[in-house]
């Protein structure tokens, strides 16, 4: 009786795996092929700080129209400049605070949407 070895094993090994650059988002692709839909993403952002913007401006107009009307009825200079003063300023500055919130947030939005992160 003769014994015959067992067969040796063979180690079978593919191609080296190569590292695959992760895909970009649609939306980001979108925008930079200058698709239709990419057309609308930033159509959309432009409409979004658009209207920020008029509503800005519609509440200053508002504050400036009021003024001589104030300063009509006030009829005293010492008056006028502490509505000028205490009044207009801060309000000023309110309109400007919530202008930079709303634009900033418009921005974080777009670019969420742009890398495919949920909104929170």
């Amino acid at each position: 009786m003769s014994v015959e070895p067992a067969p040796r094993r063979e180690r079978v090994t593919g191609e080296p795996r190569r590292v695959r650059p992760l895909p970009r988002y649609r939306a980001q692709s979108e925008i930079d092929e200058q698709t239709a839909l990419g057309g609308a993403y930033v159509r959309s952002l432009i409409r979004s700080q658009l209207r920020a913007g008029l509503t800005a401006f519609a509440f200053l107009a508002l504050l400036a129209g009021t003024l001589p009307l104030a300063f009509a009825a006030l009829r005293s200079a010492t008056a006028v400049w502490l509505v000028l003063g205490f009044g207009a300023y801060p309000l000023l500055t309110l309109i400007a605070w919530w202008y930079v919130r709303r634009a900033e947030r418009n921005e974080r939005d777009f670019a969420r949407l742009v890398e495919g992160r949920p909104a929170p």
